[in-house]
């Protein structure tokens, strides 16, 4: 399904100038408005009635489930935005788009705002499966409804799920691995410092984890992990003792591996001398994780590509609906290596259109 935001990109263009050539309302140079013409007759794009029809007799309502965020963890405001550029886009498909928010640290909520999700009668659902015996009991009425489902961001085995987009979190974590060893090639002690470890067993965290730890493995590289688990990171008094206690316990201590997005919070809590002689890498270009790699704090850290996540799902499930367009069972988008120096490319696209996505919210 080619939109208008596929012919901007194409043509280098903005969105606004594409959808004033379509509708003939001027403002555009002569010779953009002929190469954004030869794109649309290339992709056979028009405003025909074939959409309009669609909107008028098919409408789908899709119902995503997923965590809120805070000013603390902004992490699922770039999914947020994606799924709201999205809804935009497939609006006039005929394809409604119904955000439910629930608290990421408390299974009750995922479960209960699942309920109200429910007494909507959703066509389909994509979901954020946080929370594993949870997961079951719900897609157990997904699945007695009929209602097809896919899952966002968090892969779980066993579901019959219609697809999965995210990362491919183990390889991304064997990234992790081999990033480290470049920073300390010489045989070294590393800490995966990992908090809400029972939430799932088997979520993108936990795999990660086992990315990162097989990269030695395979390689026969012989420096060895430990694991430090911390209940709560938001406890950031509770949090520095456990940490620095821990490392001037064990100096051997060269690098330290944050499976989440909350690598800025260990920052913080890092006493000087420290950070001063570990290197870290962490998760996800949030803006306070952003802040720690361009200070020099972080020395990678690795993108899942949040806003395409939730951009793509939208698209896919909308293909699925409307083309009954059965797509792969794994979207696995690009995994992003950010530093220093390229990090707020990164980042134009998450944001860029913000302000005008949640006017439409």
């Amino acid at each position: 399904m080619i939109t208008i935001k596929d012919i901007a990109k194409e043509a280098n263009v903005s969105e606004g100038t594409v959808d004033r050539v379509i509708h003939n309302r001027g403002g555009v140079s002569k010779k953009t408005e002929t190469k954004i013409r030869k794109i649309l007759d290339h992709h056979n794009f028009s405003v025909n009635p074939v959409a309009s029809a669609l909107a008028m007799k098919n409408k789908h309502q899709i119902s995503v489930l997923i965590p809120e965020y805070k000013e603390d963890d902004l992490f699922w405001k770039s999914p947020y935005l994606g799924i709201l550029k999205a809804a935009d886009d497939v609006k006039s498909y005929g394809v409604q788009i119904n955000i439910f928010t629930f608290n990421q640290y408390d299974p009750l909520s995922y479960f209960n705002t699942f309920r109200t999700l429910l007494a909507t009668n959703p066509t389909a659902v994509i979901m954020v499966p946080n929370f594993s015996k949870e997961t079951h009991t719900i897609v157990t009425q997904l699945e007695t409804l009929n209602i097809p489902y896919l899952f966002l961001n968090i892969d779980i085995k066993g579901f019959n799920n219609i697809a999965y987009v995210g990362q491919d979190s183990y390889t991304a974590g064997y990234i992790a691995g081999k990033l480290m060893h470049f920073n300390t090639p010489k045989s070294s002690e590393f800490l995966i410092i990992q908090s809400r470890y029972n939430i799932t067993k088997n979520n993108a965290v936990s795999n990660r984890i086992k990315g990162f730890n097989n990269y030695f493995l395979k390689n026969k590289i012989n420096s060895k992990t430990q694991t430090l688990k911390i209940e709560n990171l938001n406890n950031t008094l509770e949090t520095k003792e456990i940490i620095n206690n821990y490392l001037k316990i064990h100096t051997e201590i060269k690098g330290i591996f944050v499976p989440s997005s909350r690598i800025y919070i260990v920052v913080e809590c890092l006493e000087n001398s420290h950070l001063k002689n570990i290197d870290l890498i962490g998760f996800d270009n949030t803006p306070q994780n952003t802040e720690c790699l361009l200070n020099d704090h972080v020395s990678f850290l690795i993108s899942q590509k949040p806003f395409d996540q939730g951009y793509e799902a939208i698209r896919l499930f909308s293909d699925y609906l409307i083309y009954n367009k059965i797509p792969n069972a794994k979207i696995h988008l690009p995994i992003d290596i950010l530093i220093k120096e390229n990090v707020k490319y990164n980042m134009q696209n998450d944001f860029i259109h913000e302000s005008d996505l949640q006017k439409t919210s």
